[in-house]
């Protein structure tokens, strides 16, 4: 166990989630309070916030609070897309990611700055994907411990970024108030303040063991502790994971169809490699889209035996694409995004490729794999994926190469 140097540990919270989530998808609702829930407020935006509503009070409270607030049903199938594609975005920044939530996770960014850049950088680069690809601010703390970047990132929301570098730790902790400590509630604030302690600098200087006296010796102990910045606690990995994914925003303007197949090769590159070096094949792919006009479509499809083939995945994302032509012709494109879910452990039934082709696409993907492993995500690229304009026919039908031309 060790405390690092250098701030490597990033804490990532979507703001307001399930209310940015529906002002994302209702232009409508963008810049007025929003409100998610009835009876009882499940989530807020932050202009209602600003009025004084917070989840878990009473919708007739809130109304009195924010009479021109608007009232929505929650959609929990928005929310559960948009919290995956979150983190498929956490899952594509480090190799260490830790779900608190829905909308929150901490992640291991340390060791990454040949590759990727300082942590500053990769969280500024996560923030910018995180609205491009899925339409919402997130904020983001780093700092040394996971209890300090989690103060950091409420410290500046909304919509902010902190870093809390080795010297300025304490000018940053001691000042703010004992609330802001993770796990301080509304009780035990009471206590610490009928005690004389009403900021963190206050409560790290007493003892631990006169804080036992009014606290107990586990709450002491945590407390003292974090007064001090003292977090050996390393980002674990969450539970077994059920899809690998990821996506790229595209803009507004028009794509040709071989721009979108330099897209979906670079996706799948990204997808199935993470699937190899987790040791999972999957069955089902899945293909998401977002179009000009803000709608979006999900199309899947099943393989009958599971697989991490890069050539395997990228032909079943490349017939679902085909199969959206009409849409996109239509509507225009401005997000693709691929998922491979119905995952099991490589050896269980993964496919078999036929040994005149399959072996040496493994031997490929295999070569790639260790390549970008050693050098970096961008140091080698299909030549696909660096592939520019040609004809104006915004897909791939199956079987056909991306340069070729389409029959009418």
């Amino acid at each position: 166990m060790f405390v690092p140097s250098e701030p490597g540990i990033l804490h990532a919270d979507a703001d307001a989630f399930f209310a940015a989530v529906e002002q994302r998808d209702d232009p409508k609702l963008r810049g007025r309070p929003t409100i998610v829930g009835g009876g009882v407020v499940m989530a807020a935006s932050y202009e209602a916030k600003s009025r004084g509503v917070h989840g878990g009070m009473g919708g007739r409270r809130a109304r009195s609070l924010c009479p021109d607030a608007v009232f929505v049903q929650p959609r929990f199938s928005a929310y559960v897309e948009a919290s995956r594609a979150l983190f498929a975005i956490f899952d594509d920044t480090a190799p260490a990611v830790e779900g608190l939530s829905m909308e929150e996770a901490f992640l291991d960014v340390t060791g990454l700055e040949r590759i990727s850049g300082t942590p500053r950088t990769i969280a500024r680069r996560l923030r910018e994907r995180c609205r491009a690809e899925v339409g919402l601010a997130v904020t983001v703390g780093v700092a040394r411990t996971k209890v300090l970047a989690k103060m950091a990132s409420r410290a500046a929301k909304p919509d902010g970024l902190l870093v809390v570098m080795p010297d300025r730790e304490r000018e940053f902790l001691h000042p703010l108030p004992v609330e802001a400590l993770w796990g301080v509630g509304p009780s035990t604030a009471e206590r610490l303040r009928e005690h004389g302690i009403a900021t963190v600098g206050d409560l790290a200087s007493r003892r631990e063991r006169e804080l036992a006296f009014f606290l107990g010796p586990a709450a002491a102990r945590h407390l003292h502790a974090i007064a001090h910045n003292r977090d050996r606690r390393r980002v674990r990995r969450g539970r077994r994971r059920g899809s690998f994914g990821s996506q790229s925003a595209l803009g507004n303007r028009p794509r040709t169809r071989r721009e979108l197949d330099a897209r979906l090769v670079a996706l799948t590159d990204r997808v199935t490699r993470r699937m190899r070096s987790s040791g999972r094949a999957g069955r089902t792919v899945t293909l998401r889209l977002r179009f000009g006009d803000y709608t979006r479509a999900t199309r899947s499809r099943t393989l009958p035996h599971p697989t991490d083939s890069s050539g395997s995945v990228l032909a079943a994302a490349r017939a679902l694409l085909a199969d959206c032509a009409a849409l996109i012709e239509r509507r225009g494109i401005t997000l693709i995004g691929i998922a491979v879910s119905n995952l099991t452990g490589r050896g269980c039934g993964a496919q078999l490729e036929l040994p005149l082709d399959g072996s040496r696409r493994r031997e490929l993907d295999a070569a790639l794999d260790e390549i970008r492993e050693r050098f970096g995500a961008d140091a080698i690229r299909r030549s696909a994926s660096l592939a520019r304009e040609a004809s104006f026919s915004p897909w791939i039908r199956p079987g056909e190469e991306p340069g070729s031309s389409l029959s009418s």
